[in-house]
């Protein structure tokens, strides 16, 4: 996993491996992901599968949101596990002055994620705006392309 080109932003990188590209693994897929200081893993959720989490080095911050208006904070480092109910919506902070790097892993044969960013750029922006009450001009801004990790 570690000599696959990975997806790189400003604020780190992630490398995902699944049936797609690695047959074997029929019922298993996973995202090694690197945030730097600075940086979050981007709000997302995964439609497929719970998640659970191995957190290999550095410190993080993971945020889980639920129905109305609840949430979870919960502070990890190297060597905790964490976990997220599949469809919630959760993001990862690095906290700590050096490299936050942790496993995604999920029982399903395809890795799936839905980030917030994506969503919202590719949903009818009469309907964001009628639900959500953003402007055009910032729905207008969002990038259709994948940015897993940004500036926190």
């Amino acid at each position: 996993m570690i000599t696959m080109e990975p997806i790189r932003t400003e604020y780190g990188q992630v490398r995902i491996m699944d049936s797609t590209v690695f047959p074997v693994a029929a019922m298993i897929a996973a995202a090694l992901v690197e945030v730097e200081p600075g940086g979050m893993r981007e709000l997302h959720w995964h439609p497929n599968a719970d998640e659970w989490q191995y957190y290999i080095a550095g410190q993080a911050r993971l945020t889980v949101l639920a129905s109305s208006g609840n949430g979870q904070t919960f502070n990890y480092q190297a060597g905790d596990v964490g976990y997220v109910p599949r469809a919630m919506p959760h993001y990862v902070e690095n906290l700590g002055t050096e490299t936050l790097r942790f496993l995604e892993m999920f029982r399903s044969p395809k890795f799936e994620d839905v980030p917030l960013a994506q969503w919202l750029a590719f949903t009818p922006h009469e309907l964001v705006r009628a639900h959500l009450n953003i402007d055009e001009s910032v729905l207008a801004n969002i990038a259709p392309r994948r940015t897993p990790v940004v500036g926190a």
